[in-house]
């Protein structure tokens, strides 16, 4: 008799195990956003951090909304569904009318070969400056969000907290976009 299985509601992941393994030999894609709030003249005038602990020190630290892209995923609806995970449903994202990122940032589980360290793997993000326009509450492991002008979001302190390295990729979205003082 055959046995019946109950399909995986989540097929684009990997399980636990199977990731760790994944991790160890083959880079990863993520995508990675830095949430703004716009003027009428598309001028940001203010930029979304979040605080959450590391997975990897405990530590409490700044960071962007991040995430896998899942098989079968397109790199817009990677970043749609992380915007949605960290900053909640009622955020309204206004994704970008193109896919080309602001930055490809590479983080190595070696530190010192580029700003950005992730001790667990090798990624590669599609880095996105995304306007949102609604209501956001930190959701999943995200305990808070924070909204800095550009000038306090690229002090150093701010820049400084940044999880591995995100400082520099969070500088780099502010002159993408204008912003940098």
């Amino acid at each position: 008799m055959p046995s019946v299985r109950t399909p995986d509601p989540n097929p684009g992941w990997l399980p636990d195990f199977a990731l760790e393994e994944t991790r160890a030999r083959v880079p990863i894609l993520y995508v990675e956003a830095v949430p703004v709030r716009v003027n009428s003249l598309g001028q940001v005038e203010s930029v979304g951090v979040l605080l959450r602990g590391s997975s990897t020190t405990g530590a409490m630290t700044r960071t962007l909304v991040s995430g896998r892209v899942m098989h079968g995923e397109s790199v817009r609806e990677a970043l749609l569904r992380n915007l949605e995970k960290d900053l909640g449903p009622t955020a309204f994202p206004q994704l970008p009318t193109t896919t080309v990122p602001f930055s490809v940032a590479e983080y190595f589980p070696m530190p010192g070969l580029s700003p950005l360290h992730d001790p667990r793997q090798h990624a590669v993000a599609l880095a996105y400056v995304v306007p949102v326009t609604g209501d956001c509450n930190p959701r999943h492991d995200a305990l808070e969000l924070t909204w800095l002008t550009p000038l306090e979001a690229a002090s150093a302190e701010v820049l400084g907290d940044m999880e591995g390295g995100r400082g520099w990729l969070l500088k780099q979205a502010l002159a993408s976009v204008g912003a940098l003082p």
